[in-house]
């Protein structure tokens, strides 16, 4: 990732070091520098309630920035060496367990991978997804906030953006954390990049 994110709001710009940034369980094998985040994640981590499926899972490792405007937008790219099924790595909104917003690609085989969303309210996660070519091996995010409002886009090149999803959460009206995450549910170890972050006022 580079040295700092920068904050715009109308009259005032700002800047937010590394240090702001918190770790949630802590990857073992991580490395920041000047222009990029690297994680090797542990096997068996991943974020999911219930739905569907009809188990819970909370035990990816994030790093975390919080923030209270209530409109902005935050703006990263991805990359990843995804290998296995369930593979994945994208930019969350963690409040809790039981309330999260996360885009991500999920690894499927070497044909396709999931280029979806997550919603989670209140313990139930509701999953939004489509299929894109396994090729693609990065990803830029936009992810917008109108107080408990978001909307979440993608883009291959950073330029051109395409909605993914525009949701409501029930508990996202304060202060919010602002997250990467990589995932991994297989006994591997997958290299995930971050890079490019940008936290920007909504009129900005």
């Amino acid at each position: 990732m580079i040295s700092y994110i920068c904050l715009r709001t109308r009259r005032v710009k700002s800047e937010i070091r590394c240090n702001k940034i918190k770790c949630i369980r802590k990857p073992k094998n991580f490395k920041i520098s000047e222009n990029r985040i690297e994680i090797i994640t542990e096997p068996h981590t991943d974020l999911w309630q219930r739905t569907y499926y009809h188990f819970r899972n909370d035990n990816a490792p994030v790093l975390q920035l919080e923030t209270s405007e209530k409109y902005c937008s935050f703006v990263v790219k991805t990359e990843f060496e995804s290998k296995h099924r369930f593979d994945q790595c994208g930019v969350v909104v963690y409040l809790d367990s039981d309330n999260w917003l996360k885009a991500s690609i999920e690894y499927g085989n070497e044909k396709f991978q999931h280029l979806g969303s997550v919603v989670t309210n209140n313990g139930y996660s509701d999953w939004a997804t489509t299929e894109i070519d396994s090729n693609i091996k990065s990803m830029w995010y936009r992810l917008s906030r109108r107080e408990d409002d978001y909307c979440i886009e993608c883009s291959e090149d950073g330029i051109t953006f395409k909605q993914m999803r525009i949701c409501h959460m029930w508990n996202g009206n304060d202060v919010i954390s602002l997250v990467f995450t990589p995932v991994v549910l297989k006994i591997h170890h997958l290299n995930q990049h971050l890079h490019a972050w940008q936290l920007l006022n909504a009129n900005g």
